[in-house]
């Protein structure tokens, strides 16, 4: 895939920016700034924050930003729903203005060229919609930095789907679609009941009609900065909040395809525990598959990391190709049982 050059297009087209936002006091001063400094006419922006039932300053900090245009929509639902994100971004959708829809969230950081770029895209190629680049920066310790290389790995195995035709998975942290699509494809409904999914799910019912309108921004000046989890527990509670969109999956392909994967990394540990428990009678067919899992794997992360400029990242890749088999084993059962914490709420 190439790299998208926005060049000197200038998109006529109405945006809104949506954030949903829960006790974010810390961080969403930060990404409404980034917002309102974006190389973009000020007419053609618009950013409306939905304060999601936060117990601190996050309201406060908002409304403070009023008089240079951002729009306040605070819920008043009380503990009724399961998907918060998703009525939020509904509310938020039905009250903007902007012909195009751009989500992100309250702790995320964008170059001054973002709404721009990703604007020039959808120019270029007429889209539906548009998934781009969500990177963790600002690393604290080499458990973040680690979380940067797999958080890439996702990333380029979104954008490859989306580039192959066979759209899989995107971010909401930097997602964008049409107002009139999101509305022609129901919104939310049939998958408003499960806590996530506002991006890939979504993702999913626009590629059963619109596949091919379906982009991947891939360009430096559309990336989203965001932080990593700081500890294994918060880091375990996101990515089962993640894998929990995996029950309703309805394309045969991704979940064959999610199944698989699973299947393989399960017969990796079993090699694994066979070369600990049976040597020298161990099976080197399973070893010679895990070898080339991350050969495999190097091949792809390469251009992902040059990308991102993180090629420093690339001496994690064999530790984490072994952590990664065993995490995603548990990801897998774990995400689909029981409920998980996401922002002080118990959900499933």
């Amino acid at each position: 895939m190439p790299i998208f050059n926005a060049e000197d297009r200038l998109s006529t087209k109405k945006v809104s920016v949506l954030i949903a936002a829960r006790n974010e006091e810390e961080n969403i001063g930060r990404t409404i700034e980034a917002i309102l400094n974006q190389n973009y006419p000020a007419s053609q922006l618009e950013l409306i924050v939905v304060d999601d039932h936060s117990t601190d300053k996050t309201a406060q900090i908002i409304q403070s930003y009023s008089t240079r245009g951002v729009k306040l929509l605070q819920l008043q639902v009380g503990d009724k729903l399961n998907s918060y994100k998703k009525y939020a971004i509904t509310k938020a959708i039905e009250l903007a203005s902007g012909e195009i829809i751009v989500t992100t969230d309250a702790d995320c950081r964008m170059g001054a060229n973002w709404i721009r770029t990703i604007m020039a895209y959808f120019d270029k190629h007429d889209s539906y919609l548009v998934s781009s680049p969500v990177a963790y920066s600002e690393e604290k310790s080499r458990f973040e930095r680690l979380q940067t290389l797999e958080f890439l790995y996702l990333i380029g195995l979104g954008a490859a789907g989306i580039g192959n035709g066979n759209p899989t998975t995107c971010n909401g942290a930097n997602l964008a679609y049409r107002r009139d699509v999101f509305f022609e494809m129901g919104g939310f409904k049939g998958i408003d009941n499960l806590a996530s999914g506002d991006d890939e799910l979504f993702l999913h019912k626009v590629a059963e009609r619109h596949a091919n309108r379906i982009g991947f921004c891939k360009s430096r000046e559309a990336i989203v900065y965001t932080d990593a989890k700081p500890d294994l527990a918060s880091l375990i509670s996101q990515r089962k909040r993640w894998a929990s969109k995996s029950t309703k999956y309805k394309d045969v392909k991704v979940i064959v395809l999610g199944v698989s994967i699973w299947l393989f990394n399960l017969a990796l540990i079993c090699s694994l525990l066979a070369f600990l428990i049976l040597l020298p009678n161990f099976n080197w067919w399973l070893l010679t598959a895990f070898l080339l899992k991350i050969a495999v794997e190097f091949y792809f992360m390469i251009p992902v990391l040059r990308f991102a400029n993180r090629l420093e990242l690339l001496k994690y890749l064999p530790f984490l190709t072994v952590i990664h088999t065993f995490y995603l084993v548990y990801i897998g059962v774990a995400g689909n049982i029981g409920t998980y914490d996401w922002k002080g709420r118990q959900v499933n």
